[in-house]
C-alpha cells in the first residue's frame, strides 16, 4: 500500500509540486565548470553483467570518459557505499570525496577509483546533500552532478524531494543520473524526478554499451574541444 501512494505522489508531482528547471542561460563558461562524479560503490555493483562486475565497468568507463574531459573543467569524484559498517546509521554515511574539485586531475581520480569496492549500502541522498553542502562550498557558477547508481536510495530518504527543496533555495545545481541495471520501478521513478528537478538528463542503462553512451552525452557540455585535422 505503502509503495502505490508513493508512485501516485510521483505521477502527480510533475503537475503540481515542482516544475523542471530549465533557465535559458543554463550554459557552462569556459574556466567555470564544476563536475563531481557520485558514483555508487554499493555491495551490489559487485554482481556480474556478461562476466564481468558492474563495479569494474565502471572503473573502464571513467578510465574512457576522464581524458575527454577539457582541462578547463574542474572535477572530482564522491563515492558512496564503498566501506563496510555493521550499524546502520553508519552504513547510510558511508559517502566520502575521493577527489577534490580541481584541475587536470583525471589521472588521479581513475587511481583512486581503481582502489575502490562494493561493500555497503546506498545514501544517495546522504551523498547529494554532501555533495553541494561540502564538496562545492565556495564556488559559484553551476555545478553540475552526474550521478551514476545501480539502485535507489536505501537509507530512508528521498532524492526526490531532496532535489525539489532544493530547487526552492538555489538553481546553480545541475544534477544527471545514470540508473545502471535498476529495474525496481519505484527507484527508476525517484532517481528520474532527481534529475528533472534540477534540469538534468536521465538515462537508463542496462548493458556496457548503454552505460558508455549514457555517459558520453552527459558529459558533452565539458569535452575537449577537437580541431580537425584536414589531410591532403
Amino acid at each position: 500500500m505503502k509503495k502505490f501512494l508513493f508512485l501516485l505522489v510521483l505521477a502527480i508531482l510533475p503537475v503540481f509540486a515542482y516544475e523542471v528547471y530549465s533557465p535559458d542561460d543554463y550554459a557552462y563558461k569556459p574556466l567555470g565548470d564544476k563536475l563531481l562524479f557520485v558514483i555508487d560503490f554499493s555491495n551490489s555493483m559487485s554482481e556480474y553483467i556478461n562476466n564481468q562486475t558492474k563495479a569494474n565497468q565502471v572503473k573502464e568507463l571513467m578510465a574512457a570518459i576522464l581524458p575527454q574531459i577539457s582541462p578547463d573543467t574542474k572535477v572530482g569524484l564522491r563515492a558512496y557505499g564503498h566501506t563496510c559498517n555493521f550499524l546502520a546509521y553508519n552504513a547510510c554515511r558511508s559517502s566520502e570525496l575521493i577527489t577534490p574539485l580541481g584541475l587536470n586531475n583525471s589521472v588521479q581520480i581513475a587511481t583512486e577509483l581503481h582502489k575502490l569496492r562494493p561493500r555497503g549500502m546506498t545514501p544517495i541522498t546522504y551523498s547529494l546533500k554532501q555533495a553541494v553542502k561540502k564538496d562545492f562550498n565556495g564556488y559559484d557558477g553551476v555545478k553540475h552532478i552526474i550521478l551514476l547508481t545501480d539502485g535507489g536510495e536505501n537509507c530512508d530518504e528521498s532524492p526526490c524531494e531532496y532535489a525539489i527543496a532544493l530547487m526552492q533555495q538555489r538553481r546553480d545545481v545541475k544534477i544527471d543520473v545514470i540508473a545502471f541495471d535498476v529495474e525496481d520501478g519505484e527507484d527508476l521513478a525517484q532517481l528520474k524526478c532527481t534529475a528533472d528537478v534540477t534540469g538534468g538528463n536521465f538515462s537508463e542503462a542496462d548493458t556496457k554499451a548503454e552505460l558508455f553512451k549514457s555517459m558520453e552525452e552527459m558529459i558533452l557540455p565539458h569535452r575537449k574541444e577537437v580541431e580537425a585535422v584536414i589531410v591532403k
